[in-house]
């Protein structure tokens, strides 16, 4: 697909505006009720999802050019979190906001024009195989003396892909050592690859680089076939949105992904892991937006666009539609409500329509203080849901939510789902 495939999509935005709300239906106080922080942060149209709209269009008709002053900052100050996708397909079904950001994006970059603080961190991407700032080389030092199967030189059908940010974040190490120690428990034959996994490419995806982003899935694919790899299990909603919506779309992909928290559940309820103490806590639960809304599995799809009476357009055969109620959202909270004494509140932004955590797609990197307003802006409603923890699954998320809440001088604590199950079992 590339932005002039979306013709169609750019030219019949009613510039509504309902791309800036979570829908109105759900929405249930006026200080919770925004849905894109791009708009409510920049508080420019441009900023919006129909604004980009706009521009993508006015690209489209070369009214306007990729070198245009402020092109770049209103493409790319955006997580891709797809609130507004969501809201968009509620009220007019078949726009594809987010797929039209992502190619604009793609199509900037093939123009080199895209943000200067991306430089030193494709860069490394390319040396170091990771945007973590960190060397290859230590990539497994979170395993250091687990004695985990090594899948560059043995096989298991069942990888563990840690991914850059539970790799190299030591503050965060407890959570991939406590996925060790629980497949260990439930007896699964799995393994890693240790120094020499990749990054997903996810994350670079989003930011605009394809041709990293397709590098990344072709060693991938390689590594675990070569590894006898049939189920790929990942801890990251960044890794698993790549696994199991962007990679299928590009190639040819036949592995089972499931996230750590599916798989904890389905060991659960295999009776393999039994909880046996009480964890007496008010808790709510953060919806990842690459987990959630952005983590429904690829469908395939061959078809074309045609006109009825010359007007309407349709789709033969009928298209899939992505709409991010099929992301994964009972799961986590089946796992946290599971767990003896975990009282869990909800936010009132919550599964499809949850507030971006501020991390995704560069944004973190590109514009810290945008990223930690966000990250703010959730804390401050996991506070009035009055839950004294908030909890997540993905690593990106939590470290955004941890830099908030030291920023901030905040006593919200800040937890994986597997910190909870590691202390009941």
């Amino acid at each position: 697909m590339a932005l002039e495939d979306l013709r169609a999509t750019v030219t019949r935005c009613s510039r509504c505006s309902y791309c800036k709300w979570i829908p109105f239906a759900h929405v249930k106080s006026w200080r919770f009720a925004k849905g894109c922080p791009s708009i409510e942060y920049n508080k420019f149209q441009s900023y919006s999802a129909s604004g980009r709209l706009c521009a993508s269009l006015s690209l489209l008709e070369e009214r306007s050019s990729y070198f245009d002053e402020g092109l770049v900052d209103i493409v790319f100050k955006c997580m891709l979190d797809g609130c507004c996708d969501v809201a968009c397909k509620i009220n007019r079904y078949d726009f594809e906001p987010v797929e039209v950001m992502r190619q604009m994006r793609f199509k900037m970059i093939d123009n080199g024009c895209y943000p200067p603080q991306d430089m030193p961190l494709i860069d490394h991407l390319k040396k170091e195989d990771n945007m973590m700032m960190a060397a290859k080389a230590d990539r497994a030092n979170w395993a250091e003396g687990l004695g985990v199967k090594d899948l560059t030189e043995e096989k298991a059908e069942v990888v563990f892909h840690v991914g850059c940010r539970f790799s190299f974040d030591e503050e965060l190490w407890r959570v991939p050592r406590t996925v060790v120690d629980l497949l260990n428990k439930a007896g699964v034959d799995f393994g890693i690859l240790g120094k020499d996994e990749n990054c997903c490419g996810g994350r670079v995806c989003d930011m605009g680089y394809r041709g990293e982003f397709i590098k990344y899935a072709e060693n991938n694919i390689d590594a675990w076939k070569n590894a006898g790899v049939k189920t790929v299990v990942t801890g990251c909603s960044d890794c698993y949105h790549a696994f199991k919506r962007l990679y299928p779309e590009e190639m040819e992909f036949n592995f089972e992904v499931v996230h750590i928290t599916e798989y904890i559940e389905r060991l659960i309820n295999e009776g393999k892991l039994k909880f046996t103490k009480e964890v007496p806590m008010t808790i709510t639960y953060h919806d990842p937006c690459h987990l959630g809304r952005r983590g429904e599995a690829h469908v395939p799809w061959k078809g074309e666009q045609k006109k009825v009476r010359g007007h309407v357009l349709v789709w033969e055969p009928r298209r899939p539609r992505y709409n991010g109620a099929q992301g994964v959202y009972e799961t986590p909270r089946n796992v946290l409500k599971s767990i003896p004494g975990v009282k869990l509140v909800e936010m009132e932004r919550n599964r499809e329509y949850a507030w971006c955590c501020g991390a995704g797609a560069g944004v973190r990197e590109r514009y810290p203080d945008f990223s930690e307003w966000t990250a703010g802006e959730r804390i401050e409603e996991a506070k009035a849901s009055g839950a004294e923890a908030i909890v997540s699954a993905c690593p990106h998320c939590e470290r955004n939510f941890m830099d908030a809440v030291a920023e901030k001088n905040e006593s919200l604590k800040v937890f994986d789902i597997l910190d909870l199950v590691r202390e009941a079992i």
